[in-house]
């Protein structure tokens, strides 16, 4: 049965992507960030070696991106502001010129086409001098982004809608100190629990920085959460999943949003010496006092798990993966360009949990998306990329953003990973999760049927959809 789905009024439209993946370096001045650095020391691991240098190029075609997010309905946007193009110095210093003219052009033409800017202070591209210091291990770091958050919030909250502290935050501590995707590529958990400490501090500071200007924009964080579902109801599969949960979930989510970290994640790091060793009460106070105002929700695939099988080697790294295995579910939908299961439920069971355990805080999802190789292969005659299939990933996740909604819980909007088709971390283009096509040799920008789509669900604020597809 086909019902026409409608939103809220004034519900968010948009997409998202950050600085480094789109903007590429240009000439305004850029430190160098610690994937310029990553990449000259081991082009190999690049896909098909191809570098952050040139991306979308953004920083010069801005107002014709700026153009298409109007033609493919957005009505909001949320992009990064780069650290390293703020303070070219590596970080600290002197803020640059060049930075504050580009950014306040691109947040005014937005916000001249009705585009309600969502500014990220930081998605991943940690200034290489920094990281030279220790990165997220570091008080002096901590100090040197609330200074440009600070800095931020000066140039630019006159145009800014929505802030946000970090994407992703969970990301670079599993890749830097955990699996071995992240640049400073080390495996010891004990560091990277410092480093995630000091990431949740550095994200308080900000907010207690953000306060003192008074705006009238609120101040949140990204975070990419997947429910965890276990195996089966076996007493040692549902332990396994709870582990599970608190160390990719609950650890950033509780204290960024509750201000208080999981008391049985404590426990258990206390339990295997893997507590950070730098955390003061006027740390914990700063936390406790600092919290998001407003949430967003990254869903691309849920966790599934089961209990160890197998023994584990006490005398090899600690990692999480010494409580649980990853579960394959049989019969599972699959994306297998991207290797992620797809189900589409898990973005409600997610938004329940917000709405139950996490005070129903004003959220959002700011990205989901489907990740597709050789996109060229759907082309058709006049060049468009007729990929019926994003439009209908799009299409099932959106319905159960709907039911929420309906359930009661505080959703504002849908952002789709991504715009254009921008450059991925390690994977450069091998994946396109656009809108809007690029082409590579010439940076022509071809709106996607999932474009036009998208230009009419905005338009109606909502779509038409066979609700037996829901489960």
């Amino acid at each position: 049965m086909d019902k026409q789905l409608k939103f809220p009024e004034n519900f968010w439209w948009g997409s998202a992507w950050s600085a480094e993946q789109a903007e590429g370096r240009g000439t305004t001045g850029k430190a160098e960030t610690i994937w310029e650095r990553w990449f000259k020391e081991e082009p190999n691991r690049f896909y098909q070696g191809i570098s952050s240098a040139v991306t979308d190029d953004h920083l010069h075609r801005f107002k014709e991106d700026v153009a298409l997010m109007v033609a493919t309905g957005h009505n909001s946007f949320r992009t990064s502001i780069s650290w390293a193009r703020m303070f070219p110095d590596g970080g600290t210093g002197e803020v640059n010129p060049q930075a504050i003219v580009f950014y306040r052009a691109l947040f005014s033409e937005m916000k001249s086409n009705g585009i309600q800017v969502f500014a990220n202070l930081y998605h991943f591209d940690m200034p290489a001098k920094l990281q030279d210091i220790g990165g997220w291990e570091s008080r002096e770091v901590v100090a040197a982004y609330v200074h440009f958050a600070d800095t931020c919030f000066k140039e630019f909250g006159d145009l800014v809608e929505h802030w946000f502290t970090f994407n992703e935050p969970l990301g670079p501590i599993l890749g830097g100190y955990l699996e071995d995707f992240h640049y400073p590529n080390l495996i010891d958990f004990k560091r990277g629990a410092q480093a995630a400490f000091f990431t949740i501090l550095a994200h308080a500071k900000a907010i207690e920085a953000f306060k003192r200007h008074q705006l009238s924009s609120k101040i949140g964080v990204i975070l990419n959460l997947s429910p965890t579902y276990p195996r089966s109801k076996n007493e040692a599969d549902v332990k396994a999943a709870e582990i599970a949960d608190l160390f990719y979930t609950r650890s950033f989510l509780d204290p960024m949003v509750k201000g208080v970290f999981p008391s049985k994640l404590v426990q258990l790091l206390e339990q295997y010496d893997q507590m950070p060793l730098d955390f003061q009460p006027a740390d914990l106070d700063c936390i406790k006092n600092n919290v998001a105002q407003i949430l967003g929700l990254n869903y691309y695939e849920p966790r599934r798990v089961k209990a160890r099988l197998t023994a584990i080697n006490e005398a090899g790294p600690f990692l999480p993966d010494w409580f649980f295995e990853h579960h394959i579910m049989p019969g599972r939908r699959m994306n297998e360009y991207r290797g992620w299961e797809i189900y589409p439920k898990g973005i409600l069971d997610l938004c329940l949990d917000i709405k139950n355990n996490y005070g129903n805080i004003e959220a959002f999802i700011s990205e989901n998306g489907m990740g597709v190789a050789d996109e060229e292969r759907f082309m058709n005659q006049v060049g468009q990329i007729e990929d019926t299939y994003r439009i209908d990933y799009i299409k099932d996740h959106l319905a159960y953003v709907w039911r929420a909604i309906e359930a009661g819980c505080n959703l504002k909007g849908y952002h789709l990973w991504t715009f254009i088709d921008c450059w991925s971390w390690i994977n450069a283009y091998k994946n396109r999760y656009g809108l809007v096509s690029l082409d590579l040799t010439t940076q022509k920008r071809t709106i996607k049927q999932s474009g036009i789509f998208y230009k009419k669900m905005s338009a109606a604020n909502g779509f038409e959809y066979n609700m037996e597809n829901l489960n």
